[in-house]
């Protein structure tokens, strides 16, 4: 059920997409999550769900208190498709243990401390660490969460080098753990993406049609045709007094960079209105 936190250092300077890539997934391998003491196995579960889902996979607990966490029914079922990486999560007494081998550790809190750590919030935890994953001895960054019920104490975060907040409302700031760490996790996936100049967006390749390939000026001309006559047809355009509507409807229709489909929908109307003029 453990596993070292030791993925080999490889500095974190894309300079090409596949280069940006591999640099990115080092970095992602150097991030770690840890919950200290967790009580709840759905948080568990729900946890290794959330940085899964940001690319993410090193998951540490620290003195669970069921020692079973990870086989237990609400832990498989909220981890919904990451068991993986709750089956590779890390059991640990000690936070000191969990943050052996880290470099920076943030210590999630929604309590401000007079004693303790320079505070930040978890954009700024987030660009912090791309920076410090982006040194030539790449760093290890750890994200710290505490118990569901009072977080985490003084001497949790005193093993810390930095306090960090999730901005909420004021008047109700209490975050599930779980939410908090999906938070901090997206937060880390687009700094580090964005570092990286990888794609933030689901990519269409491969999902275009021929239809949705812009349509050539010829086809467009013979819609612009073919739209004239329409419009004629049904008592839009008069052509004794056309004013400057075609070179209007020209302009708007070639602005929009029309497709292959969308010229024959718009000829399809045309033929629609035309019919349906002389049926009158």
């Amino acid at each position: 059920m453990t596993q070292p936190f030791s993925p080999e250092s490889q500095p974190f300077h894309p300079e090409t997409p596949a280069r940006g890539a591999a640099d990115a997934a080092a970095a992602f391998a150097h991030v770690r999550f840890v919950m200290v003491h967790p009580s709840h196995p759905g948080n568990v579960g729900a946890a290794a769900r959330a940085i899964k889902t940001m690319g993410f996979h090193d998951l540490c607990l620290v003195a669970p208190r069921f020692p079973d966490v990870l086989d237990l029914p609400e832990a498989q079922s909220l981890a919904s498709g990451a068991t993986d990486v709750l089956a590779a999560v890390t059991i640990v007494p000690t936070l000191e243990q969990a943050l052996a081998l880290t470099t920076l550790a943030f210590a999630l809190t929604a309590r401000a401390r007079v004693l303790g750590p320079p505070p930040c919030d978890i954009r700024e935890a987030a660009q912090l660490s791309c920076a410090h994953l982006q040194r030539p001895a790449q760093g290890r960054v750890a994200i710290v969460l505490g118990t569901e019920r009072s977080g985490l104490t003084n001497e949790d975060i005193a093993l810390c080098q930095r306090v960090c907040h999730i901005p909420a409302n004021p008047e109700y700031s209490s975050l599930n753990v779980a939410q908090a760490l999906q938070l901090a996790a997206w937060e880390l996936r687009y700094a580090l993406a964005s570092a990286a100049s990888l794609p933030l967006l689901p990519s269409t390749e491969g999902q275009a049609e021929a239809g949705d390939e812009p349509a050539p000026n010829e086809k467009l001309q013979a819609l612009m045709v073919h739209w004239e006559q329409a419009i004629t047809e049904v008592g839009f355009l008069d052509p004794q007094h056309p004013k400057k509507l075609m070179p209007r409807m020209r302009h708007m229709f070639g602005r929009n960079g029309l497709s292959h489909d969308e010229v024959d929908m718009l000829r399809g109307l045309c033929t629609a209105m035309i019919k349906a003029a002389r049926r009158g």
